[in-house]
Protein backbone atom coordinates (compact mmCIF):
# COMPACT_ATOMS: atom_id res chain seq x y z
CA UNK A 1 0.00 0.00 0.00
CA UNK A 2 1.20 3.50 -0.83
CA UNK A 3 1.17 6.27 1.75
CA UNK A 4 1.25 9.93 0.73
CA UNK A 5 2.61 12.64 3.05
CA UNK A 6 1.38 16.10 2.11
CA UNK A 7 2.97 19.47 2.77
CA UNK A 8 0.89 21.75 4.98
CA UNK A 9 -0.17 25.32 4.18
CA UNK A 10 1.96 28.40 4.77
CA UNK A 11 0.55 29.01 8.28
CA UNK A 12 1.49 25.53 9.52
CA UNK A 13 5.08 24.63 10.41
CA UNK A 14 4.44 21.05 11.53
CA UNK A 15 4.48 17.97 9.31
CA UNK A 16 2.49 14.81 9.87
CA UNK A 17 5.53 12.49 9.58
CA UNK A 18 9.22 13.17 10.19
CA UNK A 19 11.94 11.08 8.49
CA UNK A 20 12.10 8.79 11.53
CA UNK A 21 8.41 7.96 11.07
CA UNK A 22 8.92 7.37 7.36
CA UNK A 23 11.69 4.88 8.16
CA UNK A 24 9.27 2.97 10.39
CA UNK A 25 6.65 2.89 7.64
CA UNK A 26 9.18 1.63 5.09
CA UNK A 27 10.18 -1.18 7.48
CA UNK A 28 6.51 -2.15 7.57
CA UNK A 29 6.74 -2.47 3.76
CA UNK A 30 4.69 0.62 2.93
CA UNK A 31 5.68 2.68 -0.08
CA UNK A 32 5.95 6.28 1.12
CA UNK A 33 5.62 9.28 -1.18
CA UNK A 34 6.47 12.69 0.30
CA UNK A 35 5.73 16.10 -1.17
CA UNK A 36 8.97 18.02 -1.65
CA UNK A 37 9.63 20.47 1.20
CA UNK A 38 7.00 18.87 3.46
CA UNK A 39 9.28 18.86 6.48
CA UNK A 40 11.32 22.01 5.86
CA UNK A 41 9.42 24.18 8.36
CA UNK A 42 9.84 21.42 10.94
CA UNK A 43 13.61 21.45 10.32
CA UNK A 44 13.62 18.12 8.48
CA UNK A 45 15.27 18.44 5.07
CA UNK A 46 14.33 16.48 1.97
CA UNK A 47 17.62 14.57 2.06
CA UNK A 48 16.64 13.09 5.43
CA UNK A 49 13.38 11.80 3.99
CA UNK A 50 15.25 10.28 1.04
CA UNK A 51 17.66 8.53 3.40
CA UNK A 52 14.66 7.15 5.31
CA UNK A 53 13.37 5.55 2.10
CA UNK A 54 10.79 8.06 0.88
CA UNK A 55 10.17 8.85 -2.77
CA UNK A 56 9.43 12.45 -3.75
CA UNK A 57 6.38 13.29 -5.83
CA UNK A 58 4.58 16.53 -6.56
CA UNK A 59 1.28 17.20 -4.83
CA UNK A 60 -0.93 16.23 -7.75
CA UNK A 61 0.86 12.90 -8.15
CA UNK A 62 0.50 12.08 -4.46
CA UNK A 63 -3.20 12.91 -4.47
CA UNK A 64 -3.63 10.69 -7.53
CA UNK A 65 -1.36 7.73 -6.74
CA UNK A 66 -1.33 7.31 -2.95
CA UNK A 67 -3.82 4.87 -1.40
CA UNK A 68 -3.69 6.59 2.00
CA UNK A 69 -3.19 10.32 2.43
CA UNK A 70 -1.80 11.69 5.68
CA UNK A 71 -1.91 15.37 6.61
CA UNK A 72 -2.50 17.53 9.66
CA UNK A 73 -5.10 19.63 7.88
CA UNK A 74 -7.37 18.30 5.14
CA UNK A 75 -6.17 19.15 1.62
CA UNK A 76 -8.24 21.80 -0.12
CA UNK A 77 -8.20 19.86 -3.40
CA UNK A 78 -10.78 17.26 -4.32
CA UNK A 79 -9.79 13.71 -3.43
CA UNK A 80 -10.50 10.77 -5.68
CA UNK A 81 -13.18 8.27 -4.73
CA UNK A 82 -11.86 5.32 -2.77
CA UNK A 83 -8.91 7.13 -1.21
CA UNK A 84 -8.27 7.00 2.53
CA UNK A 85 -7.61 10.27 4.35
CA UNK A 86 -6.20 10.31 7.89
CA UNK A 87 -6.04 13.82 9.29
CA UNK A 88 -7.31 16.24 11.95
CA UNK A 89 -10.54 17.43 10.37
CA UNK A 90 -12.37 19.22 13.19
CA UNK A 91 -15.61 17.60 11.97
CA UNK A 92 -17.81 18.85 14.81
CA UNK A 93 -17.33 22.42 13.59
CA UNK A 94 -16.55 21.81 9.91
CA UNK A 95 -19.75 20.42 8.44
CA UNK A 96 -19.02 21.54 4.87
CA UNK A 97 -15.72 19.63 4.78
CA UNK A 98 -17.36 16.45 6.09
CA UNK A 99 -20.12 16.69 3.48
CA UNK A 100 -17.52 17.26 0.75
CA UNK A 101 -15.57 14.15 1.75
CA UNK A 102 -18.77 12.10 1.77
CA UNK A 103 -19.74 13.33 -1.71
CA UNK A 104 -16.30 12.47 -3.04
CA UNK A 105 -16.50 8.93 -1.68
CA UNK A 106 -13.46 9.34 0.58
CA UNK A 107 -12.95 7.10 3.60
CA UNK A 108 -11.84 9.63 6.20
CA UNK A 109 -10.55 9.39 9.74
CA UNK A 110 -10.18 12.36 12.08
CA UNK A 111 -7.81 11.89 15.00
CA UNK A 112 -9.35 14.72 17.01
CA UNK A 113 -12.33 12.40 17.53
CA UNK A 114 -10.28 9.92 19.54
CA UNK A 115 -12.21 8.81 22.67
CA UNK A 116 -10.74 10.08 25.95
CA UNK A 117 -9.61 6.80 27.48
CA UNK A 118 -6.42 5.37 28.94
CA UNK A 119 -6.01 3.02 26.02
CA UNK A 120 -6.35 5.85 23.50
CA UNK A 121 -3.63 8.04 25.00
CA UNK A 122 -0.98 6.88 22.53
CA UNK A 123 -3.07 8.19 19.62
CA UNK A 124 -4.56 11.28 21.29
CA UNK A 125 -3.38 14.16 19.11
CA UNK A 126 -5.35 16.74 21.10
CA UNK A 127 -3.54 15.85 24.31
CA UNK A 128 -0.17 15.82 22.55
CA UNK A 129 -0.65 19.27 21.09
CA UNK A 130 -2.21 20.59 24.30
CA UNK A 131 0.98 19.61 26.09
CA UNK A 132 2.97 21.76 23.68
CA UNK A 133 0.50 24.63 23.92
CA UNK A 134 0.44 24.70 27.72
CA UNK A 135 4.23 24.72 27.91
CA UNK A 136 4.71 27.40 25.25
CA UNK A 137 1.94 29.62 26.64
CA UNK A 138 3.83 30.00 29.91
CA UNK A 139 7.09 30.85 28.13
CA UNK A 140 5.33 33.48 26.01
CA UNK A 141 3.66 34.92 29.11
CA UNK A 142 6.98 35.03 30.97
CA UNK A 143 8.48 37.02 28.11
CA UNK A 144 5.53 39.40 27.89
CA UNK A 145 4.87 40.22 31.54
CA UNK A 146 7.05 43.10 32.84
CA UNK A 147 8.31 41.29 35.95
CA UNK A 148 10.08 38.14 37.09
CA UNK A 149 8.24 34.86 37.51
CA UNK A 150 10.22 33.63 40.57
CA UNK A 151 10.85 35.43 43.83
CA UNK A 152 14.24 37.16 44.04
CA UNK A 153 16.04 38.19 47.20
CA UNK A 154 19.06 40.43 46.83
CA UNK A 155 20.78 43.49 48.27
CA UNK A 156 18.40 45.50 46.08
CA UNK A 157 15.43 44.13 47.96
CA UNK A 158 12.93 41.32 47.60
CA UNK A 159 10.98 40.81 44.36
CA UNK A 160 7.68 39.03 44.86
CA UNK A 161 6.91 36.10 42.53
CA UNK A 162 4.39 36.49 39.72
CA UNK A 163 0.87 35.22 40.26
CA UNK A 164 -0.57 33.04 37.50
CA UNK A 165 -4.24 32.10 37.10
CA UNK A 166 -5.00 29.16 34.79
CA UNK A 167 -8.57 28.62 33.62
CA UNK A 168 -9.09 24.98 32.71
CA UNK A 169 -7.21 22.00 34.14
CA UNK A 170 -7.09 19.80 31.07
CA UNK A 171 -3.81 18.69 29.51
CA UNK A 172 -2.86 22.24 28.44
CA UNK A 173 -3.77 23.72 31.81
CA UNK A 174 -1.88 21.13 33.80
CA UNK A 175 1.20 21.50 31.59
CA UNK A 176 0.99 25.27 32.01
CA UNK A 177 0.73 24.78 35.78
CA UNK A 178 3.79 22.51 35.88
CA UNK A 179 5.85 24.89 33.73
CA UNK A 180 4.84 28.02 35.66
CA UNK A 181 5.68 26.34 38.96
CA UNK A 182 9.11 25.34 37.63
CA UNK A 183 9.68 29.00 36.81
CA UNK A 184 8.81 29.93 40.38
CA UNK A 185 5.35 31.50 40.00
CA UNK A 186 2.46 31.21 42.43
CA UNK A 187 -0.25 29.39 40.47
CA UNK A 188 -4.00 29.14 40.94
CA UNK A 189 -6.13 26.89 38.74
CA UNK A 190 -9.86 27.02 38.09
CA UNK A 191 -11.91 24.22 36.52
CA UNK A 192 -15.58 23.27 36.65
CA UNK A 193 -14.59 19.61 37.13
CA UNK A 194 -13.96 18.97 40.82
CA UNK A 195 -12.29 15.67 39.88
CA UNK A 196 -9.12 17.48 38.76
CA UNK A 197 -8.51 19.14 42.13
CA UNK A 198 -6.11 16.41 43.27
CA UNK A 199 -4.05 16.67 40.07
CA UNK A 200 -3.78 20.44 40.45
CA UNK A 201 -2.63 20.20 44.04
CA UNK A 202 -0.11 17.44 43.24
CA UNK A 203 1.60 19.81 40.79
CA UNK A 204 1.85 22.58 43.36
CA UNK A 205 -1.15 24.65 42.32
CA UNK A 206 -4.03 26.01 44.38
CA UNK A 207 -7.44 24.86 43.15
CA UNK A 208 -10.09 27.57 42.85
CA UNK A 209 -13.48 25.94 43.28
CA UNK A 210 -17.02 27.15 42.64
CA UNK A 211 -19.71 25.11 44.34
CA UNK A 212 -22.56 23.65 42.32
CA UNK A 213 -20.75 22.66 39.12
CA UNK A 214 -22.21 20.07 36.76
CA UNK A 215 -19.74 17.35 35.80
CA UNK A 216 -21.05 14.67 33.45
CA UNK A 217 -19.28 11.36 32.88
CA UNK A 218 -20.83 11.27 29.40
CA UNK A 219 -18.71 14.27 28.40
CA UNK A 220 -15.65 12.04 28.18
CA UNK A 221 -13.48 14.16 30.44
CA UNK A 222 -14.36 17.49 28.82
CA UNK A 223 -16.12 20.40 30.50
CA UNK A 224 -19.88 20.71 29.99
CA UNK A 225 -22.27 23.65 29.78
CA UNK A 226 -23.14 25.02 33.24
CA UNK A 227 -26.28 26.62 34.70
CA UNK A 228 -26.76 30.39 34.63
CA UNK A 229 -26.56 30.58 38.43
CA UNK A 230 -23.24 28.74 38.37
CA UNK A 231 -21.93 31.00 35.59
CA UNK A 232 -22.70 34.08 37.70
CA UNK A 233 -20.81 32.68 40.70
CA UNK A 234 -18.00 31.62 38.39
CA UNK A 235 -17.67 35.09 36.83
CA UNK A 236 -17.49 36.77 40.24
CA UNK A 237 -14.83 34.39 41.55
CA UNK A 238 -12.73 34.54 38.39
CA UNK A 239 -12.75 38.36 38.47
CA UNK A 240 -11.60 38.33 42.10
CA UNK A 241 -8.61 36.11 41.28
CA UNK A 242 -7.84 37.71 37.91
CA UNK A 243 -7.48 41.10 39.62
CA UNK A 244 -4.64 39.64 41.70
CA UNK A 245 -2.96 37.81 38.80
CA UNK A 246 -0.08 39.01 36.66
CA UNK A 247 -0.77 36.30 34.07
CA UNK A 248 -4.01 34.57 33.11
CA UNK A 249 -3.87 31.53 30.81
CA UNK A 250 -7.22 30.33 29.49
CA UNK A 251 -7.69 26.85 28.03
CA UNK A 252 -11.41 26.06 28.39
CA UNK A 253 -13.13 24.57 25.34
CA UNK A 254 -16.25 22.50 24.69
CA UNK A 255 -16.10 20.19 21.61
CA UNK A 256 -18.26 21.46 18.75
CA UNK A 257 -19.22 24.65 20.61
CA UNK A 258 -17.89 28.16 20.93
CA UNK A 259 -15.49 28.58 23.82
CA UNK A 260 -17.15 29.82 27.04
CA UNK A 261 -16.42 33.45 27.91
CA UNK A 262 -14.69 33.44 31.29
CA UNK A 263 -12.87 36.78 31.21
CA UNK A 264 -15.22 39.70 30.54
CA UNK A 265 -14.18 43.18 29.49
CA UNK A 266 -15.06 44.32 33.01
CA UNK A 267 -12.58 41.77 34.40
CA UNK A 268 -9.89 43.02 32.01
CA UNK A 269 -10.54 46.59 33.17
CA UNK A 270 -10.08 45.48 36.78
CA UNK A 271 -6.69 43.83 36.10
CA UNK A 272 -3.41 45.61 36.76
CA UNK A 273 -1.68 47.35 33.82
CA UNK A 274 1.13 45.15 32.53
CA UNK A 275 -0.84 41.95 33.10
CA UNK A 276 -0.98 39.35 30.34
CA UNK A 277 -3.79 37.08 29.16
CA UNK A 278 -2.88 34.10 26.96
CA UNK A 279 -6.05 32.75 25.32
CA UNK A 280 -5.55 29.22 23.95
CA UNK A 281 -9.21 29.02 22.92
CA UNK A 282 -8.92 31.95 20.49
CA UNK A 283 -9.84 29.95 17.38
CA UNK A 284 -13.25 29.03 18.82
CA UNK A 285 -14.15 32.53 19.99
CA UNK A 286 -11.85 32.83 22.98
CA UNK A 287 -12.33 32.59 26.72
CA UNK A 288 -11.73 36.34 26.97
CA UNK A 289 -14.43 38.62 25.64
CA UNK A 290 -11.81 40.87 24.01
CA UNK A 291 -9.67 38.15 22.38
CA UNK A 292 -8.89 38.37 18.68
CA UNK A 293 -7.62 35.16 17.10
CA UNK A 294 -3.98 35.25 15.98
CA UNK A 295 -3.60 38.79 17.32
CA UNK A 296 -2.27 40.56 20.38
CA UNK A 297 -4.43 43.43 21.58
CA UNK A 298 -3.74 45.77 24.49
CA UNK A 299 -6.71 47.02 26.48
CA UNK A 300 -6.25 49.24 29.56
CA UNK A 301 -2.61 48.18 29.67
CA UNK A 302 -3.46 44.46 29.64
CA UNK A 303 -1.98 42.40 26.77
CA UNK A 304 -4.41 39.81 25.39
CA UNK A 305 -2.63 37.24 23.23
CA UNK A 306 -4.98 35.09 21.16
CA UNK A 307 -3.20 31.98 19.93
CA UNK A 308 -4.70 28.52 19.46
CA UNK A 309 -1.77 27.20 17.46
CA UNK A 310 1.24 27.36 19.75
CA UNK A 311 2.10 23.81 18.66
CA UNK A 312 3.08 25.16 15.25
CA UNK A 313 5.69 27.39 16.92
CA UNK A 314 7.51 24.29 18.22
CA UNK A 315 7.32 22.25 14.99
CA UNK A 316 10.16 19.83 15.60
CA UNK A 317 8.97 18.17 18.79
CA UNK A 318 5.30 18.81 17.99
CA UNK A 319 5.73 16.91 14.70
CA UNK A 320 7.53 14.10 16.52
CA UNK A 321 4.61 13.72 18.91
CA UNK A 322 2.03 13.97 16.12
CA UNK A 323 3.86 11.44 13.97
CA UNK A 324 3.93 8.97 16.86
CA UNK A 325 0.17 9.44 17.33
CA UNK A 326 -0.54 8.84 13.64
CA UNK A 327 1.74 5.78 13.54
CA UNK A 328 0.07 4.29 16.60
CA UNK A 329 -3.31 4.86 14.99
CA UNK A 330 -2.22 3.16 11.78
CA UNK A 331 -0.98 0.18 13.79
CA UNK A 332 -4.53 -0.35 15.07
CA UNK A 333 -5.64 -0.87 11.46
CA UNK A 334 -2.91 -3.33 10.47
CA UNK A 335 -3.95 -6.97 10.61
CA UNK A 336 -1.82 -10.02 11.39
CA UNK A 337 -1.03 -10.31 7.68
CA UNK A 338 0.56 -6.85 7.78
CA UNK A 339 -2.12 -5.31 5.58
CA UNK A 340 -4.43 -2.40 6.40
CA UNK A 341 -7.90 -3.56 7.44
CA UNK A 342 -10.62 -0.92 7.21
CA UNK A 343 -13.16 -3.27 8.79
CA UNK A 344 -11.29 -3.49 12.08
CA UNK A 345 -13.63 -3.49 15.08
CA UNK A 346 -11.33 -1.47 17.31
CA UNK A 347 -13.41 1.15 19.15
CA UNK A 348 -10.77 3.85 18.63
CA UNK A 349 -10.78 3.35 14.87
CA UNK A 350 -14.56 3.23 14.75
CA UNK A 351 -14.93 6.46 16.74
CA UNK A 352 -12.57 8.32 14.41
CA UNK A 353 -14.10 7.16 11.10
CA UNK A 354 -16.05 10.12 9.69
CA UNK A 355 -17.07 9.20 6.14
CA UNK A 356 -17.19 5.96 4.19
CA UNK A 357 -18.96 4.66 1.08
CA UNK A 358 -20.32 8.10 0.27
CA UNK A 359 -21.96 8.66 3.66
CA UNK A 360 -21.27 10.27 7.04
CA UNK A 361 -21.06 7.31 9.40
CA UNK A 362 -19.74 8.83 12.63
CA UNK A 363 -22.43 8.54 15.31
CA UNK A 364 -21.52 11.81 17.04
CA UNK A 365 -21.91 13.70 13.78
CA UNK A 366 -25.13 11.95 12.80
Amino acid sequence: MTIGVLKEGKDENRVVFLPEHVATLVKKEFTVMVEKGAGTSAFSVDESYAEAGAAFRNRAEILKDADMLFSIHAPVESIQKGKILISILGPLSNKSLVEKLAREGVTSYSLDMIPRSTRAQSVDVLSSMATVAGYKAVLVAAGAVPKFFPMFMSASGTIKPSRVLILGAGVAGLQALATARKLGAIVEVFDVRAAVKEEVMSLGGKFVEVEGSKDEASAGGYAVEQSEDYKQKQAELIQQHAKMANVVITTAQIPGREAPVLITKETVAAMSPGSVIIDLAASTGGNCELTKNDETVIVDGVSIIGNSNFASTMPSDASKMLGNNFLNFLNLMIGEDGKVNLDVEDDIVQNTCITRDGAIINERLK
